[in-house]
């Protein structure tokens, strides 16, 4: 769908597994989209690259805007220096351009849950990670009250879908499974564990920049009932046409694999997600805006899709058809 030049302006900051996604759903309603990145890609009206943390680029980069969607995340080892700063430019940005701001965000800072987690689920963040979110969330809802930008929150769980490098769904666990062998995963695999399908993700950001009564407020993501990660992983293998088992990653093998990568270095201290039950109640997104999460079996299927192109797998029997 061509977009109208007249039409309200869209920025979506990052271009990782969800702005991306994002970026397409917009431009598909046939909505004005700008694209900022941090680095690469022919700059132009639609796709500018620089960093949000200079806050004269954030406001050139917003410039026109009636919602901003901030969608960023630095590594989780440069969480400390750059997770706030990122935050700050998109507020900025937003508010020279009066515009709302959309902001992704996570589960960590409610901390070891004790029940299925909800918007008013006290903060207690048992991480660093957790407590850098508690003032992220802070900063941006201190913005609303103050007036400066209107904020709405959106906070997903463990995403689940196709094409995710940084995810438990990543390349490697699918380079596992397709030649036979278990899939690797964090903590209990037979533990019930929320996932957020990708994909709504990115409709539910979009819902929320479009609603005037979305702002001021947290939201969580329709994110299916949890069941085990296990549980999930054989849905995908059904789809796949295969046996697909996991096994849990040992906490002595993270913390190994943390001597040369950063990123699993700073796992370790998130694996208390995956030892207890870790469920989402997003009954207040879906009375608000009328619908729920893609169905386990659909997002499996929409991902097994995904991984027969991907890793050039013939394509699925479909009963009844030659």
């Amino acid at each position: 769908m061509q977009a109208s030049t007249t039409a309200p302006l869209h920025v979506v900051l990052g271009a990782g597994q969800i702005g991306g996604r994002l970026v397409e759903l917009l431009r598909a309603r046939g909505l004005r989209v700008r694209q900022v990145r941090r680095t690469g890609g022919a700059a132009g009206r639609e796709l500018v690259a620089g960093d949000i943390t200079d806050l004269e680029f954030a406001r050139r980069a917003t410039e026109g805007a009636a919602v901003v969607y901030d969608c960023m995340n630095p590594a989780y080892h440069r969480w400390p220096q750059e997770l706030l700063p990122i935050a700050r430019g998109a507020l900025h940005g937003a508010a020279h351009a009066g515009a709302r701001l959309v902001a992704l965000d996570c589960l960590y800072m409610y901390g070891r849950p004790t029940g299925p987690m909800r918007e008013d689920s006290p903060n207690a963040p048992c991480s660093k990670k957790g407590e850098l979110r508690v003032r992220l969330a802070e900063l941006r809802l201190a913005a609303d009250r103050r007036g400066d930008v209107p904020v709405a929150i959106a906070r997903a769980s463990d995403f689940f879908g196709a094409g995710l490098t940084y995810s438990a769904w990543n390349d490697r666990f699918f380079r596992r499974i397709l030649a036979g062998r278990k899939g690797e995963v964090f903590g209990d695999p037979d533990l019930p564990h929320a996932y957020t399908d990708v994909d709504d993700v990115a409709r539910a950001l979009a819902t929320l920049g479009a609603s005037d009564r979305a702002f001021g407020q947290i939201w969580h993501i329709p994110t299916a009932a949890a069941e085990s990660t296990r549980s999930l992983a054989r849905r995908l293998g059904r789809a796949l046409g295969r046996d697909v088992d996991v096994a849990g990653m040992p906490r002595w093998l993270v913390r190994t694999m943390g001597l040369f990568s950063p990123m699993m270095r700073e796992l370790v201290e998130m694996l208390y997600q995956f030892d207890v039950p870790f469920e989402v109640d997003d009954a207040k997104f879906r009375a608000a805006f009328g619908w729920g999460a893609t169905s386990l079996d659909d997002a499996a299927a929409r991902t097994a899709a995904w991984a027969r192109v991907h890793y050039g797998l013939a394509p699925a029997v479909v009963p009844g058809r030659a």
